[in-house]
């Protein structure tokens, strides 16, 4: 039975990783950063590691280049939270097999393993076939998705957004505008569509609403069946109506307006295609992530790192920590909004009988002294200082 190395310093990532693989009736490991990953591919042999990007103690792309140092050529995986282009391309000159975006699809991370598999082993498919009917017999409990009836079969194809539209230039012009990494079929009638959505898989599928061969209602009642996962979007003009009212109730998950806004795309990528955590936490460690996007969008950026803050605030004090660390190295400089920020961070963690560190380079400090709500917030450099 093949065998998988799963490496991620989130155990939540690797339970998920590991019921996928399960799933699949592949043998699974686990390690929790890089060290342990190379030491567990010194005491056993792996068909492909599944190895995550960002990780203490030594990341993913540190662990590949000592494992391609030391003569060790097996598949790898690779699991980013980066969405944006150049980080993409970078990951993928490190010599991996390919990648997946965080958050993924289950279907999608078992279509990536298939592929990797399949190519290492063209018979891949009846060994886990032949495991799974070993494992029945032997009366165990039938897993939730049959890799015979769900996973993808050989020549089955993920693409990040499948577009049924019946004009050609409503395809091309949604190809021009999304970033180069998101990957996208089309169809020119509903029936094109039905096809495309019966022998591939999508994370989000974008339909016209009028298509002039079968009635949206129809249409969509007929995609669930084919893309459970898939969230199903209606391409519309807008108008007086409530349309986004209108469209839900005919099924729709949400709308995307023609004539096509980047704003409203950008909207679109991050609802479905956002893969960064953008306040990740490790007991009382919150840790802020980098701002990708364009500069006029820091205020969304800000405001929904607020949110986040002031609800792991609430969880740490629940756990019974008694102080509560920012880390906002990878935030960007904006004194007005980070004074801001700072000061609300404050007041939540106050309210709930926790102190504050902020963790982050001698610039947010000297901004931090020019306002009077946060000239007294301890500001550290490093993790280290802020736990001691």
């Amino acid at each position: 039975m093949p065998r998988v190395l799963t490496v991620d310093d989130s155990r939540a990532i690797r339970m998920i990783v590991t019921k996928v693989l399960t799933e699949m009736n592949l043998e699974v490991d686990e390690a929790e950063d890089g060290e342990k990953g190379l030491l567990r591919l010194e005491e056993l042999e792996f068909d492909l590691v599944i190895l995550d990007v960002t990780m203490p103690v030594l990341d993913g792309p540190g662990m590949l280049a000592k494992m391609r140092e030391a003569g060790n050529k097996t598949p790898v995986l690779m699991l980013t939270s980066e969405s944006k282009r150049s980080i993409v391309a970078e990951i993928m000159k490190l010599k991996i097999e390919d990648y997946i975006l965080k958050p993924f699809k289950n279907d999608e991370l078992k279509a990536k393993i298939f592929k990797i598999l399949k190519a290492r082993d063209p018979n891949i498919m009846d060994a886990l076939s032949s495991a799974q009917t070993v494992q029945q017999s032997a009366g165990t409990r039938k897993t939730e998705m049959s890799i015979n009836n769900d996973s993808p079969a050989p020549g089955r194809q993920f693409a990040d957004i499948l577009v049924i539209d019946d004009m050609d230039n409503v395809a091309k012009k949604l190809r021009g505008m999304l970033p180069a990494h998101i990957t996208q079929m089309s169809g020119l009638t509903g029936q094109a569509g039905l096809k495309l959505a019966r022998d591939n898989t999508y994370r989000v599928i974008l339909i016209d609403r009028e298509l002039p061969d079968v009635p949206a209602t129809t249409l969509i009642k007929q995609l669930r069946v084919f893309q459970p996962n898939a969230a199903c979007l209606a391409m519309t003009l807008r108008s007086s109506n409530n349309i986004v009212k209108e469209c839900k109730d005919e099924g729709f998950d949400d709308v995307l307006f023609k004539p096509f806004g980047q704003d409203a795309l950008d909207d679109m990528l991050q609802a479905f295609f956002q893969t960064t955590e953008m306040l990740g936490r490790q007991e009382n460690v919150l840790t802020a992530a980098a701002f990708n996007g364009r500069p006029e969008r820091v205020d969304r950026y800000y405001q929904r790192i607020s949110v986040l803050v002031k609800d792991a605030v609430k969880d740490i004090a629940e756990a019974c920590f008694e102080n509560v660390i920012l880390d906002a190295n990878k935030m960007p400089a904006d004194p007005s909004r980070m004074a801001q920020l700072i000061t609300e961070f404050d007041t939540t963690a106050k309210g709930f009988g926790l102190s504050v560190t902020l963790v982050g380079p001698p610039a947010i400090k000297r901004v931090l002294e020019n306002f009077a709500d946060t000239k007294d917030v301890r500001v550290v450099e490093t993790l280290k200082e802020a736990r001691e």
